[in-house]
């Protein structure tokens, strides 16, 4: 087949990959803008708040700044003042470490652990319902789909872990 025969093909795709990376795009800042409204109105947080408090909910012995940054993928800044609201509010407390004055580490508290469950509850309860449109299996099939396109995070919480030969268990 001729270079000019796949080029019109290969030029619609271009386009419907377009219209879907558009697609993508405002579908993610409707379900993130209405996520964080009703995080506010219910609970008087923030995303970046219920963010850092998932990813300590994931490491009970807490996580050092940097790991929890790194987790994050933003800045040690930003994490420094989302804590220090955190530990003022009584739901994360910082823990020297021992042999080195200027790392911490910080978990979640009791209170701070209560609280989230709260929130997570609520938050499957409103991506439930944001997209209560698709069916069941309209939505695996959209993961399956999604499964497909590139992303630098690596694999889901629930993938299976790679072995030390780069194979799945």
């Amino acid at each position: 087949m001729s270079e000019q025969a796949t080029t019109p093909n290969r030029h619609l795709t271009s386009k419907e990959h377009l219209r879907l990376w558009l697609r993508l795009l405002r579908t993610t800042r409707r379900v993130e803008a209405d996520l964080r409204e009703r995080l506010r109105l219910q609970f008087n947080t923030t995303l970046p708040r219920f963010d850092v408090m998932a990813a300590l909910s994931r490491h009970p012995d807490g996580l050092k700044m940097n790991e929890l940054s790194q987790q994050l993928k933003v800045s040690n800044g930003n994490v420094t003042g989302i804590i220090s609201r955190l530990v003022e509010d009584g739901w994360v407390e910082r823990i020297a470490i021992e042999g080195d004055r200027r790392a911490t580490r910080v978990l979640l508290t009791a209170a701070g652990n209560q609280q989230f469950h709260h929130m997570a509850q609520a938050h499957e309860h409103w991506v439930d319902e944001l997209f209560s449109s698709l069916s069941g299996q309209e939505t695996h099939h959209m993961n399956e789909l999604f499964a497909h396109l590139p992303t630098e995070a690596g694999p889901e919480p629930d993938s299976p872990a790679p072995d030390n030969q780069g194979e799945l268990r």
